[in-house]
């Protein structure tokens, strides 16, 4: 009995040290997202560019010689889901978690990571996100209160509506969207004709189309999920409406090109992240996802896969895994394709977590987005 409880704490002691050693050759990054229910084609290309960016990372060495570990845990696209897999992950100990994407599941999971002090890099758009006071939260997308400016401008600038209507889906992602796009028309004196709210999983969109037929808006906005997106596409070809079609990223992202087909054509609007911008580094990023996962990457496939190159770039300008000082790092951060290839494009974070960069207006052509314009920065940061 003695020799074998022995042998107990050897395979003990054995086996804490194989744990020890483990964690002083890799660091873990969890990835919370939506692999299932409405937010699933999201969550599906965002996960691919993390799992992309990770390889090449872990093939390069690693980030300061330590091999990225991770696990992706799948919020149902529902944010009770999300808070329980993010409390998991943070029992875990991580150095930052990536995810979500929806912006009702950052709003209930991102205390946790803040009274955890742990990094929480999302690619949700909800412009009060940011506006909370939670140093511990960073955006790869832009918050909507620096979207909807440049859409605004294009819709009163270059295409002189005088009217629009809304249509937008009923949850945080779609009310804030409008809010802020409702506020962006008031300021520059456009109509709101007609302004409709729309349900998450929403199949039949017929009544809705009928009522902007009647409201004879110069445009329409339409702010929805990218499965949503493409029903009312469809449902508006099929009942003939004419007035011209706007979105922001969504509308215009590659999955819902693919399931409108030829309803999508037309479409215009403003994109923060496009596979199919004229920016070599995003070029190559396309050819390799889709050379692996064999789909044309959208804006969420960018997001993830820059969020993890975030992650390296940041930790080997600070030298150290340090949750504390990687939060701080990100304040007022600008990071250059020279110097961070992996970012494919300039961005820079300000100090409550938002990102800022070029970004592009849009149009379905043929069933393909073509860029028509590319918009500058709207403000800088501090170089690093």
């Amino acid at each position: 009995m003695k020799a074998l409880g022995q042998w107990s704490g050897i395979v003990a002691a054995a086996s804490l040290w194989a744990g020890l050693a483990q964690a002083q050759t890799t660091v873990y990054i969890p990835d919370v997202v939506e692999l299932s229910g409405p937010g699933a084609v999201s969550g599906t290309n965002w996960r691919d560019g993390v799992a992309l960016a990770i390889d090449e990372i872990n093939a390069s060495g690693g980030i300061l010689g330590r091999k990225i570990a991770t696990e992706h845990l799948d919020t149902q696209s529902n944010p009770g889901v999300s808070r329980a897999q993010v409390q998991k992950v943070l029992d875990k100990d991580p150095y930052v978690v990536l995810g979500p994407i929806y912006s009702g599941s950052v709003k209930v999971n991102m205390a946790l990571t803040q009274a955890a002090e742990i990094p929480q890099i999302v690619g949700a758009e909800a412009a009060d996100i940011t506006t909370q006071g939670n140093p511990w939260v960073f955006r790869t997308a832009f918050g909507q209160q620096f979207s909807m400016p440049k859409i605004a401008n294009y819709l009163h600038d270059k295409l002189k509506v005088k009217s629009v209507a809304v249509v937008w889906v009923n949850n945080d992602f779609g009310k804030g969207g409008r809010d802020n796009f409702v506020k962006e028309m008031k300021t520059r004196n456009i109509d709101v004709a007609a302004d409709i709210s729309t349900e998450q999983g929403q199949v039949d969109f017929g009544s809705d189309v009928i009522k902007l037929k009647s409201a004879k808006a110069d445009a329409v906005f339409v702010y929805t999920n990218e499965e949503e997106s493409a029903r009312f596409l469809i449902e508006a070809r099929r009942q003939g409406l004419s007035t011209p079609l706007f979105g922001e990223t969504t509308l215009l992202s590659q999955k819902v090109v693919e399931l409108a087909g030829p309803a999508a054509n037309g479409v215009r609007g403003h994109v923060g992240l496009s596979a199919d911008a004229p920016v070599p580094a995003i070029q190559d990023f396309a050819k390799k996802f889709s050379a692996r996962y064999k789909y044309w990457p959208d804006h969420n496939g960018i997001k993830g896969y820059t969020a993890v190159y975030l992650v390296k770039y940041v930790t080997e300008t600070i030298g150290k895994f340090d949750n504390k000082a990687f939060g701080a790092a990100m304040k007022g951060l600008t990071l250059t394709p020279d110097k961070a290839p992996g970012m494919l494009m300039e961005a820079t974070w300000d100090q409550n977590g938002d990102i800022d960069r070029a970004s592009f207006l849009a149009e379905i052509v043929d069933g393909k987005q073509k860029i028509v314009e590319t918009l500058p920065k709207l403000k800088g940061g501090k170089a690093e």
